[in-house]
């Protein structure tokens, strides 16, 4: 998982980062709230560890940012000296998901991390997972669609996998180098472009089927649903365009 740590403390950032590390995350750290900000704006994170106490804001502030700014649903956990009740509520309340008083235990960060991480991401605890006609089966590596087995190579099935895991959410290209392919992947490779347009023909990705990959400018990729009445919809309408446009 891709984890933001913000904390200006370097002992601090360095054990939680250690601890993440150890736990097989990436880790990116920041020391600063607007810094932060600006990365989410063309970044993705699976989860957010921050301070309370920053150099240019707080907290609370850059939580409520996140949550009304930018529109974020990303995970977040406190880990901050602070340890009064009245703390505790102000930082659930802006939007965070959890708060861990200090000194730091790596077994309780452990655990609250895991904890959040199954509540944020259900899908990805499953030995099965079904995305309409798509069935995952990760323990043999398995992909079945229709009930027809796919051949998919390695990084095909770990990038289809990941993509169908957070399904509606835009994941950068950075995020999904380094959880397909990690780090140090030159990040303009055009691999990852590759991968998903074999992916776009193997799995017959389009609207009958439930579901469009989208690319997002500048950005990354979003793989979306599409109803069925959505899908009728695009029909009548471009059959009802075509009868417009021929001569009576």
């Amino acid at each position: 998982m891709r984890i933001a740590v913000l904390d200006d403390g370097p002992d601090q950032r360095r054990l939680i980062n250690q601890t993440m590390v150890a736990l097989g995350h990436e880790c990116h750290t920041f020391t600063a709230g607007k810094v932060l900000l600006q990365s989410l704006r063309r970044q993705t994170f699976d989860l957010l560890i921050l301070d309370w106490n920053l150099p240019d804001m707080t907290g609370p502030e850059v939580v409520k940012s996140i949550r009304v700014d930018l529109k974020s649903r990303l995970p977040i956990l406190f880990v901050t000296d602070r340890r009064d009740e009245d703390d505790m509520i102000e930082g659930l309340n802006a939007g965070a998901d959890d708060f861990m008083a200090r000194p730091i235990r790596a077994g309780e960060l452990e655990a609250r991390v895991n904890a959040l991480f199954r509540r944020s991401y259900p899908a990805r605890h499953e030995p099965e997972l079904v995305f309409g006609p798509y069935h995952f089966y990760p323990p043999s590596r398995v992909l079945k669609v229709h009930g027809k087995e796919v051949e998919l190579k390695n990084r095909e099935y770990e990038l289809a996998l990941f993509l169908f895991q957070n399904i509606g959410r835009l994941l950068s290209r950075e995020h999904l180098h380094e959880a397909v392919w990690g780090l140090g992947i030159e990040a303009l490779s055009r691999s990852l472009d590759t991968h998903v347009s074999r992916l776009r023909t193997k799995l017959d990705l389009r609207p009958s089927n439930g579901f469009l990959l989208l690319a997002i400018y500048g950005l990354g990729y979003r793989l979306e649903t599409i109803d069925a009445d959505s899908v009728l919809k695009i029909g009548r309408a471009r059959s009802q365009a075509c009868g417009e446009s021929m001569p009576r």
